[in-house]
């Protein structure tokens, strides 16, 4: 399907023109879990990702720990509000917050989903599938724009878990991204967890996701676990990356080049060695893949 070729003129000239974020080696969720030691012991890890929505509220503990983190660490912040594929009035307010925690905290990137995440004024929590059409994509490009202009920056987006599919769907996933990266200029966070439990639960190849999508637009991946339920998986994030996901994010790596890893947990969170066994785990199978003179791509 020749995705460009629906295009509208006058969706394709708006791109933020900024150059490609920095890589930034590998990194790790930031968790209230672990603000003592890694304050106390400068553990090796080389970033941290945030969640923006638990340090947009002034003042706090979160936020006076986050301060003293990023004196000594690179940050990027990771939103689950923005809904950026939402129908309803984009919410001014909660861009207002991003963009001063965004100036407080000086991220290298700030990230979101492509998703919708409410309706009628209501947070759903959740991150909602979209259908992939030429209508939506339409749609995501001019609310990313919008976003993009008043941030003053480029966004990433990343890809989500999805459970169900639209049946008016009319490309996909990895088509939808890319146009959509293309005619924003939003980067992309391509979620290696995300698109082994998706291509599971829809029976297509992951591998057919990876070369959809094109590889100077990811800046950013990320590694988690799973809960396999038999019929289908649930990207529960409170798991260890199981060793399907280590092999894809194998195969990421020589399709991307060297993009910046971090390890994603959010429940049963563990001490934070076990963490950084994972996070020292993307960089050996990096070495290994980009060791100079091995061919990727």
């Amino acid at each position: 399907m020749n995705i460009a070729a629906k295009s509208s003129p006058s969706m394709t000239d708006h791109r933020m023109d900024t150059g490609k974020p920095a890589f930034l080696g590998f990194g790790l969720g930031l968790r209230a879990q672990h603000y003592d030691e890694i304050l106390g012991g400068n553990p090796a890890i080389d970033w941290f990702e945030v969640i923006s929505e638990n340090y947009m509220l002034p003042g706090g503990q979160p936020l006076r720990m986050l301060d003293r983190i990023r004196e000594r660490y690179p940050v990027v912040m990771h939103g689950v509000s923005l809904s950026i594929a939402s129908t309803a009035p984009p919410d001014f307010e909660y861009l207002r917050g991003l963009r001063d925690l965004a100036r407080r905290v000086e991220p290298k990137w700030i990230s979101d989903h492509l998703c919708w995440t409410g309706v009628h004024g209501k947070n759903l929590h959740d991150l909602l599938p979209i259908p992939y059409t030429s209508e939506a994509l339409d749609h995501v490009v001019s609310r990313v724009q919008l976003v993009q202009d008043y941030l003053g920056r480029a966004i990433v987006l990343e890809n989500v878990s999805t459970y169900v599919q639209f049946s008016n769907s009319e490309m996909t996933e990895w088509e939808f991204l890319s146009e959509l990266s293309r005619r924003s200029g939003c980067w992309l966070l391509f979620d290696v967890n995300n698109v082994y439990v998706s291509a599971f639960n829809h029976g297509y190849d992951p591998h057919s996701f990876l070369d959809g999508i094109p590889a100077d637009r990811v800046v950013q991946f990320h590694m988690a676990g799973h809960s396999h339920m038999g019929t289908h998986i649930i990207d529960t994030h409170d798991h260890p990356v199981c060793e399907d996901v280590w092999d894809l994010y194998a195969a990421a790596l020589k399709r991307f080049g060297r993009v910046s890893t971090m390890i994603e947990r959010d429940d049963n969170i563990p001490p934070l060695d076990e963490l950084m066994a994972e996070v020292n785990r993307t960089r050996e199978i990096a070495g290994k893949v980009l060791a100079p003179g091995r061919k990727t791509g």
